[in-house]
């Protein structure tokens, strides 16, 4: 009987643990200078192109972890570029791709109505080890494309940093 008992509790015990294992999640984030890093380079590359922008980097929560704004960067580049990285976050995609996906007529149009969505170009996420860490958001440049050229060179600049 006594066995038994022992043998109950030590399963009991094992269940307990293999649980508390499945309950917890790791996670990798990026570091605030991992952050800056994206967010300086992205900045460079608009400047070199001659656009004055601004550039929000996320974490993977869509936190803001750095915003800079060129000197002559529009007032409205910072909220525009904040809202570009939250969405690629939130989303896993894409600004450029959630405002194709939303557009009038389609099934998730009425995702544009959501606070912070920002469906046109310039957000794009940062992917490591096959998981989105962040987000990288520019506005600024003439048009989405251009802000998605400088986002793409911010997480140029980090990827050999954060590939594991």
């Amino acid at each position: 009987m006594k066995r038994m008992l022992l043998t109950v509790a030590v399963s009991g015990l094992v269940c307990q643990v293999a649980w508390a294992q499945d309950a917890l999640v790791t996670v990798k984030m990026m570091t605030p200078e991992t952050a800056l890093k994206a967010a300086r380079a992205a900045l460079e590359s608009c400047r070199k192109t001659g656009y004055q922008v601004g550039v929000a980097v996320v974490d993977r929560a869509g936190i803001v972890q750095v915003v800079l704004r060129d000197r002559f960067g529009g007032a409205h580049t910072v909220e525009a570029a904040t809202g570009k990285a939250w969405t690629a976050a939130s989303f896993r995609m894409t600004s450029t791709a959630l405002a194709a996906e939303t557009q009038a007529g389609r099934p998730s149009s009425g995702i544009r109505h959501l606070p912070r969505v920002a469906a046109f170009g310039g957000g794009i996420p940062i992917e490591a080890g096959g998981a989105v860490v962040g987000a990288i958001g520019v506005s600024g440049a003439p048009g989405g494309d251009a802000d998605d050229a400088c986002a793409r060179a911010g997480i140029q600049a980090i990827q050999a940093d954060i590939e594991f």
